[in-house]
């Protein structure tokens, strides 16, 4: 990965625990990757509290997957797995990220989700995209204000309708090679720690059908979605509601 201090990203994506992003949007940053741009991850927390492994174990595993998604840089703000508020502390933190990093799209987590971790992820990035835009706000930082261009929200209900999907049919295996470099967390039938919800079997077939019930909205194999708040700015509409299955297969 190249050094942090040197970059303007092209996307980031902002996840509160090691393997958020694997699991929802591994094949879309792949993807993005081998099309050119520089994308980068911060986990917000090291899954401290996670009940599987520990912040050492997961914190190697994270730059194993990182390599694996062909990440320009990942970074982890450490704001205390199942402890994150959007406060003002944690909005300064990521504001100082983003002027850094100064990504032209943010990838994050949906704003209603049972996990709390999810849901505040979702309020801070949002406030925190915005204010990083204000030149007199932490301007003892010494940053020039930055504000991504627009918010991409993923891993949403079942209710709610993507505004738009990315076929990963081509990124898919190299997708699950960076989710099965989190072992500590995923189903391992010789592990001796406590079992959780996503350490079994069945949790990573929800994840394959999952992409494979997107993929199928667009008629490929898989799928990520995304949710965006703001109308989208369509340059060309042709294009754009032309890209889809051919309806006389």
């Amino acid at each position: 990965m190249e050094a942090a201090q040197s970059l303007q990203l092209d996307i980031l994506a902002i996840a509160a625990h090691p393997d958020d992003v694997e699991l929802s949007v591994g094949g879309t940053l792949i993807k993005l990757g081998r099309l050119g741009y520089k994308t980068g991850v911060l986990d917000l927390t090291r899954g401290e509290a996670g009940t599987r492994g520990t912040p050492e174990i997961r914190a190697a595993e994270a730059e194993r997957a990182a390599e694996l998604l062909g990440l320009s840089v990942r970074e982890n703000l450490d704001l205390g797995d199942a402890r994150i508020w959007a406060n003002e502390e944690s909005r300064v933190k990521l504001v100082r990220v983003l002027r850094r990093l100064r990504p032209r799209l943010v990838f994050t987590q949906f704003w209603e989700d049972p996990h709390p971790d999810h849901a505040h992820t979702s309020q801070l990035v949002r406030e925190a995209c915005h204010v990083s835009g204000l030149a007199k706000y932490d301007r003892e930082a010494g940053q020039e204000r930055w504000r991504p261009s627009c918010i991409a929200y993923f891993l949403f209900p079942r209710t709610v309708a993507p505004s738009f999907i990315v076929d990963i049919s081509e990124t898919s295996q190299p997708k699950w090679e960076a989710i099965r470099a989190h072992a500590s967390q995923f189903f391992n039938p010789q592990a001796t720690e406590p079992q959780s919800r996503v350490s079994t079997q069945a949790f990573l077939r929800e994840i394959e059908s999952r992409d494979r019930y997107f993929g199928a909205m667009i008629g490929v194999e898989n799928g990520e979605a995304f949710f965006v708040r703001e109308a989208l700015n369509v340059e060309d509409p042709v294009a754009l509601l032309t890209r889809r299955m051919n309806m006389y297969s």
